[in-house]
């Protein structure tokens, strides 16, 4: 496994980081255990959750299967780089309170403890704002998060979905409060979806933030969505953003092309979309989110893997980047 810094930090991670949002509702707690234990041997050492993981009235479930790992000892916590979420309501579905989401300090400091005590742990390495809020004023928000910090709960914040304007608002409150402000950036961020190149990461990079790309396959189509629909197979091919994206006729054409251009490499298309994330500019790694120990494996090949020059300009042809701004709207 490969490591590097949190953008502007000392903290070291891998490459890979390991996304849990299917631990619960889709991965039973038995085997959510044993895709961290086999992501940990791999030398996976960075784990992304959030508060609202396990979904509806099972909302938090994911953080408890986490904290039920943790329990088990063996230093898994200590190797573990922990990141997760606030944000989301987790008041009673069909009853939520006022104060049960969002980014008020009361919010901030209520949900802090319920992650520590589901994850049964005494502190969140990257605490990560999971939407921006639009209602909140930023001194307020820093605060929260560097009373959290003062208590030892919190050792860093992270944002997640944020515009470029907003990671400058956030760490410019932040530099004048001399806190460190945001350290990480999640956004989704691949091939199909190329338009966090215009403004986000070159402001988190500016801002000295690692960018941390969810949906690194967007969804599934760019696993071979293609090539399991015609084999019918892959649950992902036929249901949720995949699906949607495939009943645009330009889109799949795209993503035909780019199939026989990674079977013309010898490579996997799953593959080839990880690795050329992990050989962006400014990119720390992306989240892998497997449902099974084969799909981890999978993931874990993306790291070694170099692509040719003529495989990448193909990719640019195929799925052609916005360009940064302002250039991409102006002269």
């Amino acid at each position: 496994m490969e490591y590097t810094q949190l953008g502007r930090t000392g903290l070291k991670v891998s490459r890979l980081v390991l996304g849990t949002m299917n631990f619960g509702p889709q991965t039973d707690e038995a085997d959510s255990h044993a895709i961290m234990d086999a992501a940990l041997d791999a030398g996976v050492n960075f784990f992304d959750t959030a508060n609202v993981y396990g979904w509806g009235e099972n909302k938090g479930r994911t953080e408890e299967i986490i904290g039920s790992w943790f329990a088990k000892g063996g230093g898994r916590r200590d190797k573990t780089v922990l990141a997760t979420k606030v944000y989301g309501n987790m008041g009673a579905d069909g009853a939520p309170w006022p104060n049960d989401d969002k980014l008020s300090a009361l919010n901030i400091r209520r949900a802090a403890e319920a992650s520590l005590k589901r994850l049964g742990t005494d502190h969140i390495d990257v605490y990560q704002f999971h939407h921006i809020d639009r209602a909140t004023p930023w001194e307020e928000i820093w605060q929260a998060i560097d009373v959290l910090v003062q208590q030892g709960k919190v050792l860093y914040a992270g944002s997640s979905n944020f515009s470029g304007w907003g990671i400058a608002k956030a760490n410019e409150a932040a530099a004048r409060r001399h806190s460190l402000g945001l350290v990480s950036e999640q956004c989704l961020y691949n091939l199909v979806e190329r338009r966090a190149e215009m403004e986000v990461i070159p402001a988190a990079q500016e801002y000295g933030l690692g960018v941390i790309p969810w949906s690194p396959l967007h969804g599934g189509l760019l696993g071979g969505a293609l090539r399991k629909e015609r084999e019918g197979g892959g649950a992902r091919s036929t249901s949720g953003r995949s699906a949607d994206s495939l009943k645009d006729s330009a889109l799949r054409e795209q993503v035909q092309r780019y199939e026989d251009a990674v079977d013309k490499a010898g490579l996997q298309p799953g593959d080839v979309a990880l690795a050329w994330l992990l050989g962006r500019p400014g990119i720390t790694g992306p989240i892998v989110g497997p449902r099974t120990r084969e799909q981890l494996d999978s993931a874990l090949r993306a790291v070694e893997l170099e692509l040719p020059a003529e495989l990448l300009a193909e990719l640019d042809e195929i799925f052609p980047g916005p360009g940064p701004s302002p250039e991409a709207f102006a002269w």
